[in-house]
């Protein structure tokens, strides 16, 4: 049975064309909270502005197929949103997502009257994100916390 010794060799060769085919090691990129402004809102509900920037530290460029994200204020979540426009971070590049999120209306009422009772030049924020790369990569979560003014 000449068949079986070629087997194994079968096996190890499939396996180590599989290896040589796999993708290089994959690092998630860091993003940082540049802006968090208000923005004038004809409505009760007030919106803001978040700058995010974004650095790829991978060989190939990151095409983000969109982005899941929620804004705590004070402990409060007052925005919970999601975009699927976002730029290609080229290869060993860096670049800027601009989001526009409107408050919760409920959420914001509530840190006016906070807000205007306990009178602060800034306020705590976190950002709670979830970037999916697409290209089956892992979706990465991303966590940045900080002090906003308020203040205009």
């Amino acid at each position: 049975m000449p068949g079986l010794k070629i087997a194994p060799v079968y096996i190890a060769a499939v396996l180590l064309s599989a290896c040589a085919s796999a993708p290089p090691a994959y690092q998630a990129p860091t993003v940082d909270v540049t802006t968090f402004r208000p923005l004038p809102s004809g409505t009760m509900a007030p919106r803001f502005q978040i700058g995010l920037h974004v650095v790829n530290p991978n060989a190939v460029p990151l095409k983000l197929k969109g982005i899941a994200y929620s804004i705590f204020i004070e402990g409060k979540r007052v925005m919970t949103g999601a975009s699927n426009r976002l730029p290609v971070i080229e290869a060993y590049g860096e670049g800027d997502i601009k989001l526009v999120a409107t408050a919760n209306l409920l959420t914001s009422l509530e840190l006016l009257n906070d807000f205007v009772s306990q009178a602060r030049e800034s306020y705590h924020y976190k950002l709670d994100a979830k970037l999916d790369p697409g290209g089956g990569r892992p979706v990465m979560h991303v966590v940045d916390e900080g002090k906003v003014g308020l203040k205009r």
